[in-house]
């Protein structure tokens, strides 16, 4: 494909289609195989997105000045969110996120790049994702009890999720190890005959406050499984929230900010399940926790460029609004810079989530694992600099809670910690590129000048 220069009323270059030709010409295949990628959204996705615009504009954003008041006294507005759920399921927007949703199950199966605007459309507003069942911790859950739980796992706990009727959480991380390192975790999941018995202390386990969330996943170690490596010692099992011995310590703020969901401190005393609520096999939580991450880093990432891009709108209309020392910040050139910087810094973090997305698509999830990693840390840094910008454009105002700008930027900051802190991501980034540097040791020589 030839790249011609576009005169002035000429259209527009296909992004999707100058992708594909540098990735043809520059790098080939993600593994070599002369494959080109495809970002083109498909048709059912383009109409779903178009759907789901509409369902936002007309349905929900009317309702989140509602929301957000309800929401600030603390009272979750029940009474709003299930009418929406209702409307969103008659229309055919619920569950879009699951690659693998079967055909007797609620919802519309997507590939990771058809859902991928979807999120982003919804990341818009912080509550919109669970009117559409499609809402972390949830989504997650979802598709670890899809693809690990039993039987009876599946009627109990994924149904109810899958159909909206209750919430999740994943409780992890823990406050007395370092659990950016996940074998430190030492909560512990001990065999008792016919039970397992769970303590331990988990904190920052978002959802968990949510009035309908029924049941955690706790991933501790596995004390049956001493003699196992590192990766080889915990396990998952399905804790209900009403068991005995499970306490709410406390909703934990995210730098002042209360989450009315909640990102609780949870505390398992001597909690008694039974022994069929292990999901998978013992010591197998290292690799169920690897194959959940994946698709949902991608929503989280493309629920993070929705608001940036609702931020880049706000401050493009400030900035056209707003006069100082004689002029319209618009004419004014950082102003002009930072607006354009924004723009360049949304697409290139749009465009590497969707090639994650893609490469899950095309190649399955453990082959965009660097990709992933590298997407998680691109967009928490892009979150906190767009918001940075256009805070600076309303002034004061953007300190306050009359725009989302503070709550976003705040929840771009925690990004960077939670689900993996950037060292870690940066990592793995660095260890893929030096591998690829023992392998092809001497390549550059003929590069050399001297």
């Amino acid at each position: 494909m030839a790249l011609e220069t576009a005169g002035a009323s000429d259209r527009a270059v296909d992004v999707h289609q100058c992708l594909e030709w540098l990735w043809r010409v520059v790098w080939g295949s993600p593994h070599n195989a002369g494959l080109a990628m495809d970002f083109a959204y498909s048709e059912d996705s383009q109409a779903y997105q178009a759907s789901l615009q509409q369902f936002m504009k007309r349905r929900l954003l009317p309702l989140n000045g509602e929301w957000l008041r309800r929401a600030s006294a603390g009272d979750y507005p029940l009474d709003l969110l299930e009418p929406l759920k209702a409307q969103a399921r008659d229309d055919g927007l619920w569950n879009l996120f699951l690659p693998d949703l079967r055909e007797q199950e609620p919802g519309t199966a997507m590939t990771n790049l058809d859902y991928a605007p979807l999120a982003e459309i919804m990341g818009r507003v912080p509550w919109a994702a669970e009117v559409f069942n499609c809402s972390a911790p949830d989504t997650g859950n979802m598709e670890l009890l899809h693809r690990f739980g039993s039987p009876g796992q599946y009627e109990q706990w994924l149904m109810p999720l899958l159909k909206g009727e209750i919430r999740s959480c994943f409780a992890m991380s823990e406050p007395d190890t370092a659990s950016s390192d996940p074998t430190n975790l030492a909560g512990t999941i001990r065999r008792d005959g016919d039970s397992y018995v769970i303590d331990g202390r988990k904190w920052f386990i978002s959802g968990a406050n949510h009035p309908h969330c029924a049941f955690a996943i706790f991933f501790g170690r596995h004390e049956n499984e001493p003699q196992a490596d590192a990766h080889h010692q915990h396990s998952m099992v399905i804790v209900p929230l009403d068991s005995p011995g499970v306490e709410v310590a406390r909703n934990i703020p995210i730098m002042q900010h209360h989450s009315l969901e909640g990102h609780c401190e949870l505390v398992f005393r001597g909690v008694r399940v039974p022994a069929e609520n292990l999901i998978g096999q013992p010591g197998a939580g290292f690799a169920m926790a690897q194959a959940r991450l994946g698709p949902g880093r991608v929503h989280h990432c493309m629920r993070t460029i929705g608001q940036c891009e609702l931020a880049l709108e706000m401050m493009r209309e400030r900035a056209l609004e707003r006069r100082a020392f004689g002029k319209f910040l618009s004419e004014m050139e950082n102003i002009q810079e930072w607006i354009a910087e924004s723009r360049l810094d949304i697409d290139q973090a749009r465009l590497l989530v969707l090639r994650a997305a893609w490469l899950m698509d095309t190649h399955g999830n453990a082959a965009a694992r660097v990709d992933v990693a590298g997407i998680k840390v691109v967009a928490a840094r892009l979150q906190t600099r767009v918001m940075d910008r256009a805070m600076q454009i309303f002034g004061a105002m953007g300190l306050t809670p009359d725009t989302p700008l503070a709550y976003f930027w705040t929840w771009g900051r925690a990004l960077r910690l939670m689900d993996g802190p950037d060292e870690v991501h940066l990592r793995t980034v660095a260890r893929a590129e030096l591998k690829k540097a023992r392998e092809t040791r001497g390549a550059t020589a003929p590069y050399f000048t001297l």
